[in-house]
């Protein structure tokens, strides 16, 4: 059975003065029609993937007509303002999302993040199904794109740029992404060739708009890992609007699987708002704020993982004594001021402060054996060490503390031209200050005898000659860097729609330029410069067929942020420089029917030329750079995405990407970058039962070919290119809408505009994923065994969501 093919137009009713004008009708040819409420909002349902006519009707203005075409589950957002004195009638067909597919923009439906949720709920949950975007560790927030790392990616939230703790090493430590989805919008992602308007990153921008709320409700949601409301308010008089979210996570349930046992405490809650006032017509005041607390706490007390081949098994049992405790805390906080100066020009002023403290204290002793597993069935010790190869211990010891504050006044504007252009412009000053501690040491022991460093020159003989020299740690990083860095940006872009012939064409053309001056304590100050231009082309030509081809790239640069500065010793080096790359993005979009029902083809190839490159390494999700721009690299690859309604009323996708990076470092050749991820491929699907369409289910399909697995301590990397095992990981939800939106209840129910039950399993085929190594010595070979740190196998979770 076929389920309602139908889309939505809401938005809030304005007089000129905006002011929200109550008891408007709103009628349609195909359905009732509605009104709008005392604050001017209005919601409508209308059939999907045909044209519509709205008419808006109030018997103090003049009637308003448009035509929409929205395919089926989309919200489309409409704010008209009624003149006494005009006749205002729309000719224009409104497709959603036209705009953001000439700048090759993904948009991402806020329903779909809200209702598929993951191991680590959010944006990134929906973004690692995307084509480019790589993300091998489901306790992890941070992804890659195409071949890029994780300090690569821009995000903002309502044009404010937003930052990720610098400390955490490890997906373990990680709590919730700066983006509630709750609070949620609009969410468009590029994964390349973007435009100058937005910032200095040389990979992705993910752009997030939050909602403007236009009349009261509330959202729950409540699982066995953690819990979040959201509450969105606005005045009588519409003048003042909020909406706020508190969330609580605990993630036990998934690290108490992990094969690490101990006592696990990681506890992650934040709280944020985004608040408007409308002192005027002209005269906007946003707030947007987020007060953020990542406890993790761990005392670790035994691990065993088996590995190698059938033939030769091999395992390696820990036993650990000590603890770990982190903090992480962030406040962050924006005001910006919209000045609508008439209907072609808008003035923007924004200012914010992101203040972060930090800390990372452990003391951990592991003691270990590796050796030979029995494999003989029916044996007692099925499964047991019995010879061990290799005894040894080791103690890590962190004392590490960073307080950063960055503070932010920047003004943006745009200007319409005529109905075809647009120029739009910045400005932007930023101001960084570090406090940065740095104590890491750690101590190796092998069959009784302590493990030197590599470059320790001091010959042992033993046993044959007393070794008379000092003990040194096998690792001793030891710095103290208070930094400042002064930044200021400006962009300009031009964006121009027409034709050529019978063919709709687009242009954007524009250019960005960052200065940046590196001082602090001890450091020579330093300054430097550079340009970006960037340039995109679409055209759609006058086929019979719904096809779009593009073009886009441009020079993107990376001036070095406070981590890029700091090398794996933990010495800032200021005279690092930005990072270049070269963009070339050509791109395709085809629409079409299919079963009576609308899909999308995308496709695009891409290649990156890197200069100035900043070699770094991969330590879980800790990035540690060489500081020193002594390597060149290349990236190139392939993304298709077809997405559509493969079940009626739903929107799937299935994506796959090709991707081939490499990396030359001090002109030795080039091997593989850490993020040389060569086969993607994604799937994310939504159905339901045909004959009880509110029993719905997802499925979250990732599958990641290995990326190189990195090196031991002091090792040269191009000596160790072997790769981590494929990601292959699908986590399935089903959910029960107790409560739907398009009914009427006349018990309890009526209380709710929605309500569901859920089940979901994580990892359901329990495939056993690794994100790094621990390098583990055999003492009769000398050899370095690579042993794999798993990640979650299949857990178990309960959801229940209700929306008053």
């Amino acid at each position: 059975m076929l389920i309602s093919q139908t889309a939505t137009v809401k938005g809030v009713v304005l007089d000129e003065f905006q002011n929200p004008i109550s008891e408007v009708s709103i009628q349609s040819g195909s359905s009732d029609g509605t009104t709008t409420n005392i604050n001017g909002f209005y919601l409508l349902k209308i059939p999907s993937n045909q044209d519509i006519k709205l008419t808006f009707k109030h018997i103090s203005h003049k009637i308003i007509e448009i035509t929409v075409n929205l395919k089926n589950g989309q919200d489309f957002e409409f704010n008209p303002v009624m003149l006494v004195n005009v006749q205002q009638i729309e000719t224009v067909i409104l497709k959603g999302n036209t705009r953001k597919n000439v700048e090759g923009v993904t948009s991402i439906s806020p329903e779909v993040l809200r209702t598929i949720k993951g191991a680590q709920p959010g944006v990134e949950n929906i973004l690692k199904t995307l084509p480019g975007v790589n993300i091998s560790n489901e306790l992890s927030t941070q992804y890659s794109v195409r071949g890029g790392n994780f300090d690569e990616n821009l995000v903002y939230v309502n044009e404010i740029e937003v930052y990720r703790p610098f400390l955490i090493r490890s997906g373990n430590q990680e709590g919730l992404s700066f983006v509630n989805t709750d609070l949620v919008q609009n969410v468009d992602f590029s994964a390349g060739g973007f435009q100058a308007k937005y910032g200095d990153k040389i990979s992705s921008v993910l752009d997030i708009t939050y909602r403007t709320p236009v009349d009261f409700g509330v959202r729950a949601d409540l699982s066995l890992l953690g819990g979040s409301i959201a509450v969105e308010t606005i005045s009588k008089d519409s003048k003042f609007s909020a909406i706020t979210g508190i969330r609580y996570r605990d993630n036990s349930l998934l690290l108490g699987s992990l094969e690490t046992e101990g006592a696990v405490e990681p506890v992650f809650m934040d709280a944020q708002a985004f608040m408007t006032y409308r002192f005027s017509d002209k005269f906007h005041l946003d707030f947007l704020g987020n007060a953020s607390l990542n406890q993790y706490n761990f005392e670790p007390s035994n691990r065993q993982t088996n590995f190698g081949t059938l033939q030769n098994p091999i395992a390696l049992l820990v036993f650990y004594d000590g603890q770990e405790k982190s903090q992480y805390q962030t406040l962050f906080g924006a005001l910006k001021a919209n000045y609508f100066v008439n209907d072609d020009l808008t003035l923007k002023l924004i200012a914010s402060t992101y203040h972060t403290t930090e800390q990372e204290y452990f003391d951990i002793l592991a003691r270990y054996r590796l050796g030979e597993v029995n494999t003989n069935i029916g044996d007692e010790n099925l499964g047991e060490v019995e010879f061990s190869e290799g005894i040894g211990s080791q103690l890590t010891h962190a004392r590490n503390d960073l307080d950063a504050l960055i503070t932010t006044i920047q003004h943006n504007g745009d200007y319409k031209i005529d109905e075809s252009s647009t120029v739009e412009w910045s400005l932007k000053y930023t101001h960084e200050d570090f406090r940065d501690r740095l104590v890491e040491w750690e101590v190796i022991d092998s069959a009784g005898f302590s493990i030197r460093p590599p470059n320790f020159n001091i010959p042992n003989n033993q046993p044959y000659e007393p070794f008379s020299g000092p003990l040194v740690a096998f690792q001793n990083i030891r710095a103290i860097n208070f930094v400042q860095i002064d930044r200021i940006q400006a962009s300009v872009q031009w964006s121009k729609r027409g034709y050529i012939g019978d063919h709709e064409v687009f242009y954007n053309a524009g250019v960005r330029a960052h200065n940046w001056t590196v001082n602090g304590d001890g450091l020579e100050s330093n300054t430097q410069t550079v340009f970006s231009p960037r340039a995109q082309f679409a055209i759609k030509p006058n086929w019979n067929k719904d096809i779009l081809f593009r073009v886009a790239g441009g020079l993107y640069y990376q001036p070095p942020f406070y981590r890029e500065l700091r090398d794996s010793s933990g010495i800032v080096r200021p005279e690092v420089k930005a990072q270049q790359s070269f963009h070339v993005v050509l791109g395709s979009e085809h629409s079409f029917q299919m079963w009576d029902r609308p899909f999308k083809l995308v496709a695009e190839a891409y290649y990156k030329g890197l200069t100035d490159v900043n070699p770094y390494t991969l330590e879980n999700v800790r990035i540690r750079y060489r500081a020193r721009n002594n390597a060149e690299a290349y990236a190139y690859g392939l993304d298709m995405r077809l997405n559509g309604e493969f079940v009626p009323g739903t929107e799937s996708w299935f994506s796959v990407g090709y991707l081939k990076t490499e990396e030359n470092i001090d002109d030795r050749g080039f091997i593989s970058r850490p993020t040389d991820q060569r086969l993607k491929f994604g799937v994310l699907f939504q159905d339901y039962v045909p004959n009880m369409p509110d029993l719905k289910m997802y499925l979250n399909l990732v599958y990641n070919t290995g990326v190189p697995g990195g090196s031991p301590s002091y090792a040269d990397p191009y000596d160790y290119q072997f790769r981590l095992r494929d990601y292959r990981r699908a986590d399935a939800g089903f959910l029960y809408d107790m409560v739907n939106a398009e009914r009427e209840y006349s018990n309890w129910k009526r209380h709710f505009k929605a309500l569901s039950i859920g089940f979901e399993i994580y990892n359901i085929f329990n495939n056993q994923n690794s994100i790094t190594n621990t390098w583990v010595r055999d003492v009769n070979s000398k050899a370095q065994f690579a042993i794999p740190n798993f990640l979650t196998p299949r857990v178990f979770n309960l959801r229940l969501t209700a929306q008053l």
